[in-house]
């Protein structure tokens, strides 16, 4: 039981010693991009259309671009983590892509009487 233990332990700090170099050179490197600035690079403003998938009835589903407002727009950064308070990139484009989920919910006032 205590080798157990002891592999145990020694795998989670093994875990949490490469996550933090990772992040450490991640962040390193977006500085050193920072100092150097391209196009692009290591920010990038991203803008999609906001598309809202709207349920309905039989288990339909209609997509359609959001009439109030069309278009989102937000700044990433090109990293595998969160930095300067801007999410990665990849991650920001990844839920642009995805639809926002609107539900049409029955009136809660009718069972209130």
């Amino acid at each position: 039981m205590p080798a157990t233990r002891t592999i145990v332990r020694g795998t989670l700090i093994a875990v949490v010693l490469a996550v933090a170099i990772v992040y450490i050179g991640d962040f390193a490197w977006v500085r050193v991009r920072m100092m150097h600035p391209k196009p692009g690079n290591p920010f990038e403003t991203v803008t999609a259309l906001r598309i809202l998938a709207i349920d309905e009835k039989g288990n339909k589903t209609e997509y359609s671009v959001d009439p109030l407002q069309p278009q989102q727009t937000a700044e990433c950064v090109h990293a595998l983590f969160p930095h300067s308070g801007d999410p990665p990139c990849w991650y920001l484009k990844r839920k642009f892509t995805q639809p926002i989920p609107m539900a049409i919910l029955p009136s809660l006032t009718s069972s209130w009487h």
